[in-house]
């Protein structure tokens, strides 16, 4: 877990000053029977107000771009493990290879989570950024943030290329535990984007290029709307996510 620690922080340049306890016994074991701990990470840094990107001038009819994610990264943890290990009342052992997967099960899971920091910040330098968003917990309910700060829009998403670790989790879930919606799966997981920009469309292509000469995939995967709504078009469903 250090590792992991040091290696992140030294990708983003940044330092890590201190952190929290969370009780979280099932997934971290301590010295002690019984005990154990999760490690939570608190940065912070400076910038001056022009830097900032406070999401307050979105419109219907800006672009969201999607940049693509490494696996699950941190969403839905608990689920994939109680859906998929064993140990927890799921279906592999952790090196099993279930069908469709290229490698077992425990590294699919616990594939790094991609680091966006350079990459965006790049973008910004040279494009108008309106909106940045970590495809983290609650995963595409995490655009409400940006509705909060520019009234009246809403979001439609109509580009997810999830990895098949995703369906894994949705097809074993019904024969071990109960059936996962797709609607809780947009919920829940980044279903292949962890993190997305909102820009003028004018900028889209620019920016995407941007992204991809960094190393980073990227895709126009919805748009702003005036609907108050936030919206996916998956698996030929028109899913409402939520509504403001």
């Amino acid at each position: 877990m250090d590792k992991g620690i040091i290696k992140g922080a030294t990708e983003a340049e940044c330092v890590v000053p201190g952190g929290e306890i969370g009780d979280v016994a099932e997934i971290i074991k301590g010295v002690a029977d019984g005990r154990a701990f999760d490690m939570v990470i608190a940065c912070v840094g400076e910038l001056s107000k022009e830097e900032i990107v406070f999401g307050n001038d979105i419109k219907a009819g800006d672009s969201v771009i999607g940049l693509r994610s490494s696996g699950i990264h941190s969403n839905g943890v608990s689920m994939a493990r109680k859906v998929l290990f064993k140990r927890w009342g799921g279906k592999y052992e952790p090196y099993d290879i279930p069908e469709g997967l290229d490698r077992e099960v425990v590294y699919e899971v616990l594939e790094p989570m991609r680091i966006y920091v350079k990459p965006a910040l790049k973008a910004a330098e040279a494009y108008q950024i309106k909106g940045l968003v970590h495809i983290t917990g609650d995963a595409y309910l995490k655009f409400d943030r940006l509705m909060m700060f520019s009234r009246g829009i809403g979001f439609e998403f109509d580009n997810f290329k999830p990895q098949p670790i995703f369906e894994l989790i949705q097809e074993v879930a019904s024969e071990v535990r109960a059936p996962i919606s797709d609607e809780e799966m947009l919920k829940t997981f980044n279903m292949g984007w962890g993190f997305a920009v909102v820009a003028d469309k004018g900028d889209r292509d620019s920016i995407i290029d941007s992204f991809e000469k960094n190393g980073v995939e990227a895709e126009q995967i919805g748009k702003v709307t005036d609907s108050r709504k936030i919206i996916a078009l998956y698996k030929r469903k028109k899913i409402e996510l939520m509504k403001c």
